[in-house]
């Protein structure tokens, strides 16, 4: 009797879309845990336990602006597109043959530094040599990074974050670090606003099904809030000194060596570089840090000879807005002046 045939390509792409699905899991986990907050807070904390009409108007606008723009930067970070690296930096098929064809290292270095010779990188390999993805055939951008999980070249690659199914990088760094700000805020707001009804929980005051749900609230907005203060203040300090995750492991390689304070401006400066020029835009989810994601200012003993001649312009990306275009040149002139009159003390860490 014959056996029936297997199909590989069906099996390949249902396996796929297995491993997509799970991924979703745990923003599934923090969606089901902002849904149950929000009925525990509104409807049993604000609505049946909180007896005063003025308090339960202010809690709820003062909940509801902070669930709000909560939920916009989780949202924005989430589905923000992680953005591509340019053709420029793609090898060609004629150059990707000669490089398999090459008879040993030294040619294959000659034909990557040849082909990058024009392209605006300061990054190199520890061995001094050009950083080239064989996954993606790319001519790796400063600060781009190969992601395993989302099996590509990743701009200003952070890291991969599980929580929100995306590689927070370049695109949506800003929305992160907003989205950690404004899920710790929610996380204090709902704890200091319960916490007298927590107490009368344990003095025995509080009666009725809901003290359970205010109970578990108390604990559950406690809990990661604890967590994100960690979190987001360690972030902040990589913001404060222009480094990624991965750059604060492993500083960035210019061609005089290792350093951990090679894109670093100053405090004010940094912060700009990610939040943008436009104040009015800092503490909104809305796209306007500055760059094109493929260069960045340095110090000035990291700049190439042809830094300042470069055609590319500071575009801000993600959720098509358009914002003014400036040369690369200006922007940098504009971080670097204030950088040079600042002590040394200002890029070092303790």
């Amino acid at each position: 009797m014959a056996l029936p045939r297997v199909d590989k390509r069906n099996s390949k792409r249902k396996c796929f879309w297995c491993i997509k699905a799970v991924k979703w899991i745990p923003v599934l986990f923090i969606v089901t845990i902002i849904v149950w907050s929000y009925y525990a807070y509104v409807v049993q904390l604000c609505i049946v336990t909180v007896e005063s009409t003025v308090n339960q108007i202010i809690y709820l606008i003062i909940y509801h602006i902070t669930l709000i723009m909560f939920c916009w930067a989780y949202w924005k970070t989430i589905f923000t597109d992680i953005g591509k690296v340019p053709d420029k930096f793609h090898l060609p098929d004629s150059e990707y043959e000669r490089l398999m064809h090459a008879e040993n290292e030294e040619m294959q270095r000659h034909i990557l530094e040849t082909f990058s010779r024009e392209l605006p990188n300061t990054n190199c390999t520890i061995n001094g040599t050009v950083r080239y993805c064989e996954e993606c055939r790319n001519i790796k951008p400063d600060r781009a990074h190969h992601c395993s999980v989302c099996g590509e070249c990743v701009l200003k690659m952070d890291h991969h974050c599980p929580w929100v199914n995306n590689c927070v990088c370049f695109t949506n760094y800003k929305f992160f670090i907003l989205f950690l700000a404004y899920s710790l805020i929610y996380c204090i707001y709902v704890s200091l606003t319960s916490l007298q009804y927590f107490i009368a929980f344990w003095k025995g005051d509080l009666e009725g099904m809901g003290k359970f749900h205010i109970l578990f609230l108390f604990f559950v907005a406690l809990m990661f809030a604890v967590s994100l203060v960690s979190l987001f203040g360690y972030h902040c300090y990589l913001v404060i000194y222009n480094r990624t995750t991965l750059e604060a492991f492993r500083p960035a390689i210019f061609r005089t060596g290792p350093d951990k304070n090679g894109f670093g401006l100053g405090v004010y400066n940094n912060f700009l570089e990610v939040f943008g020029n436009d104040s009015k835009k800092w503490f909104l989810p809305v796209s306007s840090s500055l760059g094109d994601g493929v260069t960045y200012p340095v110090q000035s003993q990291h700049q190439p000879r042809f830094y300042h001649s470069m055609d590319s312009t500071q575009n801000s990306l993600g959720d098509g807005y358009t914002f003014p275009q400036r040369h690369m040149d200006e922007d940098a002139e504009h971080l670097l002046i204030d950088s040079r009159h600042l002590d040394e003390e200002t890029f070092s860490v303790p």
